[in-house]
């Protein structure tokens, strides 16, 4: 996953004056390959990236989607650095979606980071190596004899100086520099990176002014509602669209026949359901006809089990496949049933998670504008140019014809990383020949979600004499068929503590599923660190040991190696795969500044401490709760100590992401979505109450800095906060929180 520094620059004049700096980074598309483990390298087209105006001002183009991650202020910072020039220069415009410019325009899995630290640094510092060669040119000195300064070329030996904004015709005429002679900055002369630096959409977002999908308008634009069966899908046996076609307001009526086909494992992206567009002239309008929307549906069409489908069927099932041998052995190594047969003493749980929908505050929308064979699209998706090919597939015609606007986007979590949405505007601009704006519904959002997929853990630990654990075992009851665990279902066999005690199994079980399931922040570890991490916590309360020092002891074992055809974790620079010295270290610092060892617990207040590494990211909590009588759980303060490398970006975004990962956590401990017979049974945030600002505790926000590549921010700290939060309450209460939501173990958010 490392970036190659080799690239080239592009330099064209801009009409009127000025200089316009392009990026070509052969290996960045690569970069991104690695990082899903299937290698690879792609070229790229050359693309503007900055532009250096006349006057002295910088339009720096950001690349990829704002989901609220920061992304829009953190990547033009790095150009900026670079570049040399003061942050009130520079004026930040979003870019469109042009892959073959730009490389990856994508927001998830806490990669913006670490594919761009060096790529955009460097297009910084060759802006600014060409302003140099021009000065030094039309003073006639030495390269070496000039300096920067906020945007300006220096000469001290003579004191003259001259504004980028003066050079930058001139600059735009030099040939482009070599790369080998790109010398990027110091640290310790930061000036922008490092710095609190405000996010560039702060004062729209403060003012009410229009930035997000919901927010476009185009001329000549219709408004569309899309009605999908309940469940999975149902096919339209018959609706009374004549009569909805004769409400006020109402263009068309449409019955969908789509392309989608249910199956017991559902791709996150599969296609067009099945449905009834109503396109009008006002949402309202058409929301108001939907409600009039009679429909007869054929719920064998697309899930001929859906019938099964139940909440309560899964719990049942997933307790009689606990007791049978895992389905798919996961890694084995030891002798785990020797192990446990001869322990002093054998721990034994279940733990489980329920399914949860992403619930961000925007809804899912897209405008398109359909045309002459071309489309526009205006979207908020995570994954425009996954949704652009979606499109072009399902309308027939070819990527080059489709025009994407990435908009701002109010939340995404994860969910926008599928592009119903898209395809769906689409295809109703294509059938009613005009633009129109496709905006879901609050329910449509909950009842047509990707859904973080729900699980059952059953785990036994045996423990030696002394309290150390000398065998795990582990089987997951999951989501798929056969050893295929459908999206962000599954577990790696390099799951915590797997290399770490002497004796190890893991392994899963996998249950037919007819619904569509998807990656949620942090996928995966968002669950799994609950049950990893708790039942730790559980078995080191019965060996009469301090979690802390158990972790410690664990991360601190000479690791029992993967066979060399399955070590996933060697892909990659050293740097990026697991080091167990770094999830210790942010532990050690987590218990040093919340005063751990310290701590008092029991009567109804306590302390839990948790830690998982993801994303790249490595990150550990200590949680401060007190339980009332009525099992009322308050969270007073919690601690966090991540580790993201040698460099924090932008310290305001970074705060802003770890506290908003602790609050969406504890939101996880409280939610969950069911299933009756194929139908999801919470459609709005009544059923489905998150955090409450009330409910918010005391964050203590702490970097342990390593001499390692910055990686992103967006998922490592949500995973720790839900153990350390279930941890406290055990340490508070004496009773153990196996099973989430909170009220199934007779606690709650008070």
């Amino acid at each position: 996953m490392r970036i190659n520094r080799r690239h080239f620059l592009q330099l064209t004049a801009l009409v009127g004056g000025g200089m316009a700096l392009g990026l070509y980074e052969r290996p960045l598309a690569g970069v991104l390959a690695a990082a899903q483990g299937n290698g690879g390298t792609a070229g790229l087209s050359p693309r503007v990236f900055l532009r250096v105006m006349p006057d002295g001002k910088v339009v720096i183009e950001a690349k990829n989607p704002e989901i609220g991650q920061g992304v829009r202020t953190m990547l033009p910072m790095l150009i900026a650095e670079e570049l040399d020039v003061e942050w009130s220069q520079v004026q930040v415009q979003q870019a469109d979606l042009h892959e073959e410019w730009y490389g990856p325009q994508f927001a998830g899995g806490s990669m913006a980071t670490p594919i761009n630290w060096e790529p955009l640094r460097h297009v910084g510092a060759a802006g600014r190596q060409l302003m140099i060669s021009a000065a030094a040119k039309r003073w006639g000195v030495q390269e070496s004899e000039c300096s920067t300064h906020a945007g300006r070329v220096l000469h001290t030996a003579s004191g003259r100086s001259l504004g980028y904004g003066e050079l930058a015709d001139d600059a735009a005429k030099l040939p482009l520099p070599d790369q080998s002679t790109l010398k990027l900055k110091d640290p310790k002369d930061y000036h922008i990176i490092g710095t609190f630096t405000s996010g560039v959409d702060n004062p729209a977002l403060l003012t009410g002014k229009p930035l997000f999908g919901i927010d476009v308008k185009v001329p000549g634009m219709l408004h569309a509602v899309y009605q999908k069966c309940p469940v999975l899908g149902g096919k339209v046996k018959k609706a009374n669209t004549e009569a909805l076609q004769k409400m006020p307001g109402v263009k068309h009526v449409l019955v969908v026949e789509g392309t989608f086909r249910g199956g017991a494992v559902i791709d996150s992206d599969p296609g067009l359901e099945p449905g009834v567009a109503i396109v009008a002239e006002t949402w309202w309008q058409a929301q108001v006809a939907r409600k009039a929307l009679k429909v007869e549906w054929d719920t064998t069409a697309g899930s001929p089990t859906a019938d099964q489908q139940s909440s309560k069927g899964f719990d049942e099932k997933a307790g009689q496949l606990l007791k049978e041998p895992a389905g798919h052995t996961l890694r084995s190594y030891g002798d785990v049933d020797g192990a446990l047969k001869s322990a002093s003493k054998v721990v034994e749980a279940v733990y489980a998670y329920p399914f949860l929908t992403h619930a961000p505050m925007e809804a899912q929308n897209t405008t398109a504008s359909v045309s002459d064979g071309k489309v526009e699209i205006w979207t908020t998706s995570q994954t425009p140019g996954g949704g652009r090919r979606m499109v072009a597939k399902e309308l027939g015609i070819p990527e080059s014809a489709i025009t994407v606007h990435l908009t701002r986007t109010g939340g995404g979590f994860g969910r926008r990383l599928m592009n119903d949405y898209m395809v769906e505007a689409a295809w109703i601009s294509r059938e009613v020949k005009a633009p129109v704006k496709l905006l879901w519904s609050r329910e449509d959002d909950f009842t047509h979600d990707a859904y973080r997929p729900a699980g059952w853990h059953g785990f036994k630990a045996g423990l030696d004499a002394q309290g150390k654990i000398v065998a795990w075992r582990q089987h997951m009851i999951t989501f798929g068929e056969g050893a295929h665990a459908a999206s962000s279902a599954g577990v790696s066999a390099e799951e915590f503590p797997s290399g770490r005690v002497p004796n190890y199994f893991i392994g899963h079980t996998a249950m037919q599923l007819c619904l569509r399931t998807g990656p949620m922040r942090a996928p995966g570890a968002n669950a799994l660190a609950f049950v990893g991490q708790s039942f730790l916590d559980e078995v080191a309360a019965a060996a009469g040991r301090d979690p802390l020092d158990v972790q410690l002891e664990l991360l601190e074992a000479t690791p029992v190696p993967l066979p060399e055809s399955e070590q996933q974790a060697q892909r990659g620079p050293e740097e990026y795969r697991f080091h167990a010295e770094r999830l210790a270290g942010v532990l050690k610092q987590v218990a040093e500044e919340s005063g751990w060892r310290n701590r008092k617990s029991g009567s109804g207040r306590g302390m839990g401490i948790a830690a998982y590494s993801c994303h790249l990211g490595y990150s550990a909590q200590v949680a401060e709760v007190s339980v009332d009588a009525d099992g009322g759980v308050r969270v007073h303060r919690v601690w966090a100590v991540t580790d993201v490398g040698r460099q924090i970006i932008n310290p305001s975004g970074a705060r802003a992401q770890v506290e908003g990962a602790i609050v969406e956590g504890m939101s996880h401990t409280m939610l969950e979505v069911t299933l009756a017979d194929g139908h999801i049974m919470q459609s709005n945030f009544p059923q489905y109450p998150l955090t409450r600002i009330r409910q918010v505790p005391e964050i203590h926000v702490s970097w342990r800095i390593t001499p390692n590549s910055p990686t992103g921010l967006g998922e490592p700290a949500l995973p720790p906060a839900i153990p350390a939060i279930c941890n406290a309450i055990f340490a508070a209460t004496g009773k153990r929180v196996r099973t989430l939501p909170l009220p199934r173990s007779g606690f709650r958010l008070a």
